[in-house]
């Protein structure tokens, strides 16, 4: 897609001029803007891609509240053109996840950030999504995560078709007043938990 809108004489920039036209609701904005100053460490776990991701955030002014995003990988070529690569690379070995695209597996990518924590420092997840590539992480959550699914969205329909395979607690939203309380709840709610240990 990238290659035909370059050949059409779209560059980079325009791009990013479009991605300026991005939505972003003002409540979903709030609550990323208080679950930062809340001190938690936000993370993108994306199958979209870096340049798409960084340019609405920065737009948005939401790009520091988030320490890190895993995406397909960008860069802007010689010729002005917008380059998109998948974040696992096919030629070495496929990721082996029946659930994911072979571009991304983002129950591997949150094995390893769960992995890369200190067992004596185990963090909490409170992993939000709605697509259907979101069910292979959530089933990599424990019984202490959250997973707050889009109600009627792919991943919900995943979640709910058989709840038995989901160790986490469920917490569906509709909409960003409902994300917003929700988020906000459990970040309280996990903050309360520590306090007492």
């Amino acid at each position: 897609m990238m290659k035909e809108l370059h050949s059409r004489g779209e560059t980079a920039d325009d791009i990013a001029e479009c991605l300026k036209k991005t939505p972003v609701h003002p409540r979903i904005a709030a609550a990323i803007k208080a679950a930062h100053a809340f001190g938690c460490d936000l993370t993108i776990l994306s199958d979209a891609n870096q340049f798409f991701i960084e340019k609405i955030l920065e737009y948005h002014d939401l790009l520091g509240c988030f320490s890190k995003i895993y995406t397909n990988p960008t860069f802007v070529d010689e010729e002005g053109r917008l380059r998109i690569f998948p974040y696992h690379d096919s030629t070495l070995s496929p990721h082996g996840c029946s659930l994911c695209p072979s571009n991304l597996c983002k129950g591997q990518v949150l094995n390893n950030i769960q992995a890369s924590a200190p067992e004596s420092e185990r963090q909490n997840f409170i992993y939000l999504g709605d697509g259907s590539g979101d069910y292979c992480p959530t089933l990599k959550l424990g019984d202490k995560d959250y997973v707050m699914p889009r109600k009627n969205y792919p991943l919900w329909n995943c979640i709910f078709s058989d709840r038995a395979f989901v160790k986490a607690e469920v917490r569906e939203w509709s909409n960003g007043e409902e994300l917003e309380g929700i988020l906000l709840h459990l970040i309280n709610r996990i903050s309360s938990e520590r306090s007492i240990l």
